[in-house]
């Protein structure tokens, strides 16, 4: 058996592997995993089937939403093909998932611009690694006055704070209002772990940059 899958006491090789590979999903540790291994074991083999079937769709057919970068399984996401939506208000968010967060809020019924991470200096991640200039494209390429707003809701952080400057300055030449989210969110804190009324409220006292 290689290193990366080293024997768990009591466990016979196979579950030893998965408990391995569960493991290494965020906040799931060698205890959980084994856990979870233990009760995928005693699943029926259909559901189990089910459930690699479920994997391997998601991983085959989930991408990027060309418009706003966040995930769909076609060219364009639900919340940008949905006419109901006010697109001329731009939540502008780090993740896939802090965009999930506000649409369990229900308190936004705008667009989205997903940027795929913040910018940090340090680890090497700058503005070009971002999806900063689609942002800008996608607002220059509508008809002058279209886009009302673009709120950064990037996090409360010092890689969100500084992002957050970042577009408000590339922004500035566009003359579309930005605003930032309210300092309901907690300093450190990232969107995606934020309750719904804080993340409600954020959004309803949101400020102008």
């Amino acid at each position: 058996m290689s290193d990366n899958h080293r024997g768990i006491e009591g466990l016979p090789p196979a579950m030893t592997r998965l408990a391995h590979e569960l493991a290494r999903l965020p906040g799931i540790g060698e205890k959980t995993a084994t856990r979870l291994a233990l009760v995928l074991l005693s699943w029926p083999r259909e559901r189990v089937i089910e459930l690699a079937e479920s994997l391997l769709e998601m991983k085959e057919r989930v991408g990027l939403c060309a418009s706003c970068f966040g995930l769909s399984d076609c060219a364009t996401c639900a919340v940008c093909a949905n006419s109901g939506r006010d697109h001329g208000i731009i939540c502008v968010v780090e993740t896939p998932a802090d965009l999930l967060a506000i649409e369990r809020s229900r308190s936004f019924t705008g667009a989205y611009h997903v940027l795929h991470g913040a910018l940090a200096p340090a680890q090497g991640i700058g503005p070009d690694d971002l999806k900063i200039g689609p942002l800008i494209a996608r607002i220059e390429g509508r008809p002058a006055g279209s886009v009302r707003e673009v709120i950064i809701a990037t996090n409360a952080t010092i890689e969100g704070d500084a992002t957050a400057l970042y577009l408000a300055k590339a922004l500035k030449p566009l003359e579309v209002k930005t605003t930032r989210l309210a300092r309901g969110l907690p300093t450190g804190s990232d969107l995606e772990y934020s309750d719904v009324a804080t993340v409600s409220a954020a959004l309803s006292y949101r400020r102008e940059l």
